[in-house]
């Protein structure tokens, strides 16, 4: 495909896929069952972009009365997205099984369908916190290969990050963006909310190596382990500092929303481990966040690590496993990574 697709014209998603299905040059042409998913998978995020869209006028904000298998409140949207993605999947007969960060255990594909060779995981909608007050949120998803005339457990979903076939993120802020990787780069999709079509308008994504932004949430700083407090002493020292130059602090409280800034401008993305549950390894989820998010951030040129390894390479335990995470700008995340070591 060309280095310069995006500077074509309007490139549909579509067209995106169907050029990677066709390009055999480098002997890793997309399959066609995986086409044909992750346009189902864009499908459904327009779908909850026009419900997010919405706001109080459809009805959907506010608490659902219900909570997740986490034990957190759900919000309405939570449930509605939810829902979007799996009645949007279980029928294209691409996938073997489904799980959700809002479900306790994984979602077969109902008998009467055909069934496929993919797993789809995903976070419905990231950023909870924001969506009575109108901040940005999004969707997280990744693919994995199944085993082949399996009937799918959880097991089968307890693969490491780098054995991910595709991932992504929709951000419904402002612009409504769609942001793949299919293991070669990193491309981002705009939605065109006149015609309703996603349109290619970067192909080139590469986070800068350095930076001077970093997202944290502040109000956990008496939480931290000792690595965590130091580097963000240093951060707030500034040029007087030992990393001798200033830097700013940014936190949306969504992570599609602050890793989507990072990858446009860099910086560096921590949720570690705490004092508050010490028997929990982070917050953040390995499978539905941290995967998908990670193999993003790599795709695009950054690094993405739990403080001691590379996500990527971590093996799941179990379907809704906790990770510390930092990503980002590869040198920062490089810098506070030796710091644990």
């Amino acid at each position: 495909m060309s280095d310069t697709l995006a500077a074509r014209g309007r490139i549909s998603l579509t067209r995106y896929l169907i050029e990677l299905e066709r390009d055999a040059d480098e002997g890793a042409a997309l399959p066609p069952s995986l086409r044909l998913l992750i346009e189902v998978v864009a499908r459904a995020c327009k779908q909850i972009a026009h419900e997010v869209g919405k706001g109080a006028l459809g009805g959907v904000l506010g608490e659902a009365g219900t909570g997740n298998i986490q034990g957190e409140a759900q919000k309405k949207l939570d449930v509605i997205a939810n829902e979007i993605l799996l009645e949007a999947n279980e029928w294209g007969g691409h996938l073997a099984a489904m799980a959700s960060e809002e479900m306790a255990t994984v979602f077969p594909i109902p008998g009467h369908y055909p069934r496929g060779e993919y797993l789809l995981l995903f976070d419905p909608l990231d950023g909870s916190s924001n969506i009575d007050v109108n901040v940005s949120i999004g969707t997280i998803f990744s693919v994995l290969r199944c085993a082949e005339g399996s009937r799918p457990s959880e097991n089968d979903f307890l693969q490491a990050g780098k054995l991910q076939a595709a991932a992504g993120y929709a951000v419904y802020g402002p612009q409504t963006q769609l942001v793949l990787t299919l293991g070669h780069g990193v491309a981002v999709f705009t939605l065109d909310r006149e015609t309703h079509s996603w349109i290619l308008t970067d192909d080139q994504v590469r986070i800068p190596e350095d930076t001077k932004e970093f997202a944290i949430n502040m109000s956990n700083r008496r939480h931290w382990e000792a690595p965590v407090t130091r580097y963000v002493d240093e951060l707030l020292a500034g040029r007087t500092g030992p990393l001798g130059k200033d830097f700013n602090m940014r936190w949306i409280a969504s992570m599609v929303a602050d890793v989507h800034r990072i990858l446009t401008r860099g910086g560096v993305f921590m949720y570690p481990r705490d004092a508050r549950e010490p028997e929990k390894p982070g917050k953040l989820r390995l499978l539905y966040e941290a995967n998908p998010m990670g193999f993003i951030v790599e795709q695009a040129g950054g690094a993405a690590t739990d403080g001691a390894m590379r996500i990527l390479d971590i093996e799941p335990a179990k379907l809704h496993q906790r990770v510390a995470v930092f990503l980002g700008s590869k040198n920062e995340v490089d810098r506070i990574t030796a710091y644990h070591a």
